[in-house]
């Protein structure tokens, strides 16, 4: 038999026995190692020293059957998380857990998770794998993450956390299985099914005024304990919804060098990472009483309202007659976010009437006309299709993945220029032939 079944089935006898305690008794009975008590002061000296021999063997025995009972109860149960991080093993329900926890679960079609080994067997992973996973040290020495930059916009770089594949799995099937079938406001346009940044720009063609906000530090500001209140909310209870955030959390860390040794440590609480699968969808439904705020407030004023992760955009239709209200607008909004655990961004705030350009999420939406890319990226790309056709591709051009991206891009909101390029970029030469100049 293999370890963990051999626990396992030591765990069972231990249960059966009546705990600990009792099955450690019971097996130094039955293997006469147990020693009845007697009054050291009735013996002799020879027999006080083979009493005091006897008691030692079987403490000696104790000690070896508790290590092992320990062994066995730690292979069926989490015992502990780590610093800052309360963990009861006992089954009781939590003071704080929702009442009406199975039923909120059951309206979401969520899959039962009664207890951690229910959440273990559902990842496929042993009670000691799921608290590997789970574990949290404010020092660590390795991670569940690989740590890599990509430039923003602005030219600073843009810390991302992509996860090890034990724990990518673990959060993709959160995601499938929970995750996502949270519910999340009309609003809400980011990484959701059949909505995209197209169907967010959608909404606001034809504006007399567009207004842009951004949230700062979107994901970071969902901390651990706002991540567990999601899961306990959706009708898990607490043991489950604590695994349930840990996996789906991490703290920023900051690289420091000892020695040989490399340490991550922890700049402060564990929050959602960027890169890690399960975030959107978390921070959707988190956002969801955020939307709805938000949507109230904008039809209050006249304007529209929709959330592309930390991207919220207001629009006035074109023909308000009146007062367009945006200093009221700006500050409630304000005041909205901040109540929800949110800080906007002031210096990215952004108010465009007709007469300049109005983009949301990286789409023109002026006048009625569909969304569309900007008129200097697509011919920049129609340049760069050419030239890399032609073989004369500049020092600086993008490398053939990116344009066949950007190519495909571009069909989202101007199909028959997509079909061009794309029908141009199917007759990319082979590396021999230099192609046609004039193409």
């Amino acid at each position: 038999m293999s370890r963990a079944t051999d626990l396992l089935s030591l765990w069972r006898a231990i249960e059966h026995a009546g705990g600990v305690d009792a099955y450690v008794n019971h097996q130094l009975a039955e293997r006469g190692f147990l020693v009845a008590r007697r009054d050291l002061d009735s013996m002799s000296d020879r027999e006080r020293t083979a009493y005091k021999k006897q008691l030692k063997e079987e403490a000696a025995h104790r000690r070896e059957l508790k290590r092992e009972a320990w062994n066995a109860y730690r292979a069926r149960h989490i015992v502990h998380l780590g610093e800052g991080i309360y963990w009861n093993d006992q089954p009781a329900k939590d003071p704080w857990d929702a009442p009406d926890a199975e039923e909120r679960a059951a309206e979401n079609e969520l899959p039962p998770l009664d207890s951690p080994r229910d959440l273990a067997e559902a990842l496929g992973l042993t009670i000691a794998q799921l608290r590997w996973l789970a574990f949290h040290r404010d020092a660590a020495t390795s991670l569940h993450y690989r740590r890599f930059t990509i430039p923003k916009r602005d030219g600073s770089e843009r810390a991302i956390w992509a996860p090890m594949p034990t724990l990518k799995a673990a959060q993709h099937w959160i995601l499938r299985n929970i995750a996502e079938k949270l519910p999340v406001h009309g609003a809400a346009h980011g990484f959701l099914a059949g909505r995209s940044i197209l169907s967010n720009a959608r909404n606001h063609v034809d504006s007399a005024i567009v207004v842009k906000m951004d949230v700062k530090d979107f994901f970071p500001s969902v901390t651990f304990r706002r991540v567990k209140g999601i899961f306990r909310r959706a009708g898990y209870r607490e043991q489950v919804a604590t695994l349930l955030a840990l996996i789906c959390t991490e703290s920023p860390r900051e690289i420091v060098e000892q020695g040989k040794t490399t340490y991550y440590v922890a700049l402060g609480p564990r929050c959602l990472p960027q890169g890690a699968p399960t975030s959107p969808a978390l921070t959707n439904t988190l956002c969801l009483r955020l939307d709805r705020r938000l949507d109230g407030l904008a039809r209050s004023l006249g304007y529209r309202y929709t959330r592309y992760a930390d991207d919220l955009t207001f629009s006035l239709p074109r023909g308000h007659e009146g007062d367009p209200r945006l200093g009221a607008l700006l500050g409630k909004a304000r005041r909205v976010v901040e109540s929800e655990g949110f800080t906007v961004r002031l210096e990215k705030t952004r108010v465009a009437r007709p007469g300049a350009r109005q983009q949301v999420t990286g789409l023109v939406v002026n006048g009625d006309a569909t969304p569309r890319v900007p008129r200097k990226l697509r011919r920049q790309l129609r340049a760069a299709v050419h030239n890399h056709l032609a073989n004369r591709p500049r020092p600086d051009a993008d490398s053939p993945d990116r344009l066949a991206g950007l190519v495909s891009y571009v069909s989202m909101t101007d199909p028959a220029l997509g079909q061009s390029l794309r029908s141009r970029w199917a007759r990319t030469p082979a590396p021999s032939d230099p192609g046609d100049p004039a193409d």
